[in-house]
Parts: structure tokens; C-alpha cells; sequence
């Protein structure tokens, strides 16, 4: 999983996610004298107009969850599962349910950079001691685990997208959440980002706020607050920050940018 630093891997049930046929399109708009940004989807390498159209994020409700602060509350999960949820899953499940408990047939798009890597560690030790594995665990651990609990427990049987994509991980799942809403526009979509530090063995990301957190946010298009989202290319350095740290300034202060290798990100208040 670490060697997949910077890959944009997609897990869906039915066909390519829609923000893989967004990136084409807009590839397929380019010229030779606007620069490109490149981009590794689950299939293919695509190459960006330098600025894209930006989305809105029409946002109903959020929820943050820093568990370190308060734990996430998960008493709507029957005990028997909520004891072989781990950290993650269970404040993935609580903003999820803060946000969504009550809205049925729901879109989930799922998102985290490192997703179940603390587990899947613990199962690696285990191979390696010789020790069986244990078929529930390995459900558990893989990236979707979260928002396949969510659907099951809500009785949700919309489709659900998971995507990991590096330090990046959150403004692509919203750039699919937002775009699974065009999409769908009769249909609400609930975006969960949520990501913990790595096991010690990977050594550190060293990012400050890098810290176990979850956020959610219930998409419906009559919301009142509408955020826009866009990507460009720029020479600024890489933020010294998460991604998700960056939106919330957003929700706080009404704008926010974030800076990776290459290109910018932002989102702004526009209501």
C-alpha cells in the first residue's frame, strides 16, 4: 500500500467512477499552450488542462471526528460488531451516521490515504509468526470495509465508491462525491474522508494534523451552503499540512487553499 503513494486506486461495485470519466473529458479539451497536469487513474495515465472548471459541493451537514479528543460514538452498531471494528472504522461509522442516520438510498464515496493499513500490518505479523488468518480480519481490512458496514447497517443498497490517492485522497473523493451528485441529482451522496498515522514500522509522514481523523459530508443539491472545488496546476511547494485539514479552514473561514507537487487546490464559500 505505501508503494502506491501517489496512484489514484478505485474500488466500485458497478463500473468506472465518474470522476475517471470527468479527468478524460477534460483531458480531451486540452491544447498545446496550456500546461498539463498528469494524473494516474485506475486504468490509465491522463493529462489535465492546467485549471479545471471548478464543482460545487452543495453541503447539507459535516461531522468531524478527532478520537484522540472524543471518541466516536458508534451505539447504533450492535455490539458483537463493534468490537471488531478498528479505530478507523469506527469514526468512519460515527460522522457517517452524525451525518446520514437518517436519509435512506444514499451514495457513499469513501476515501482515506492509508485506509486499513494498521490491520493489514497486524495480519502481515501474523503471516510472518507462521500464525493463520482470520477470514474476518481479512474483510476488515480492505479499503471499502467502512462504507460496505455503513450500507449493511443501514440496510443502503446504493452504490459505493472507495478511493485512495495519496496525500490528495480527500479532494479526489470530493471531486467524485460532487460529481456522483451531478450524476444523481435526485439522490443524496454521503462523503466520508477519514485517515490515522501509519503503523511505526512505515517510519512518518511528518505532516502536522496528521493525526487519526474522519469528516463527513451529506451532499444534496438544495443545500445552503455551497462550496466550490477546483484544481490547478501552479508552482507553489507542498503544503505542510493534510488535505483535510485544509477544507475545514474552508468550513471555518469561508476559503482555503492546499498545495501538493505540481498543483493547487481550493475551495470557497460561495453562499
Amino acid at each position: 500500500m505505501m508503494q502506491n503513494e501517489g496512484r489514484l486506486s478505485i474500488i466500485r461495485r458497478q463500473r468506472l467512477p465518474v470522476i475517471e470519466q470527468y479527468l478524460l473529458r477534460a483531458a480531451s479539451l486540452r491544447s498545446t499552450t496550456v500546461p498539463l497536469v498528469s494524473v494516474v487513474t485506475s486504468t490509465r495515465k491522463v493529462h489535465l488542462p492546467s485549471s479545471i472548471q471548478p464543482l460545487i459541493a452543495a453541503v447539507a451537514r459535516w461531522s468531524y471526528c478527532e478520537p484522540d479528543v472524543l471518541p466516536p460514538d458508534v451505539g447504533f452498531v450492535e455490539p458483537l460488531l463493534r468490537r471488531r471494528l478498528s479505530s478507523l472504522a469506527k469514526m468512519s461509522l460515527g460522522v457517517a451516521y452524525s451525518c446520514a442516520h437518517d436519509v435512506p438510498d444514499l451514495r457513499i464515496v469513501y476515501a482515506s490515504r492509508h485506509g486499513e493499513l494498521a490491520r493489514t500490518t497486524m495480519m502481515l505479523e501474523s503471516l510472518a509468526s507462521g500464525e493463520d488468518l482470520s477470514p474476518t480480519q481479512f474483510s476488515m481490512s480492505v479499503l471499502n470495509a467502512s462504507a460496505g458496514l455503513f450500507s449493511i447497517l443501514r440496510k443502503n443498497t446504493a452504490p459505493a465508491t472507495a478511493i485512495s490517492a495519496g496525500c490528495a485522497s480527500f479532494g479526489y473523493g470530493l471531486l467524485e462525491a460532487c460529481l456522483q451528485q451531478l450524476e444523481n441529482p435526485g439522490q443524496s451522496v454521503l462523503y466520508v474522508y477519514a485517515d490515522e498515522p501509519v503503523p511505526e514500522v512505515y517510519g512518518t509522514t511528518g505532516l502536522p494534523g496528521s493525526n487519526a481523523h474522519a469528516v463527513g459530508l451529506l451532499l444534496t443539491p438544495k443545500a445552503e451552503t455551497r462550496i466550490a472545488c477546483a484544481i490547478a496546476a501552479h508552482d507553489d511547494g507542498a503544503s505542510d499540512e493534510a488535505q483535510s485539514r485544509a477544507f475545514l479552514r474552508c468550513l471555518d473561514a469561508g476559503q482555503a487553499t492546499w498545495s501538493e507537487a505540481g498543483k493547487r487546490w481550493s475551495w470557497m464559500l460561495c453562499s
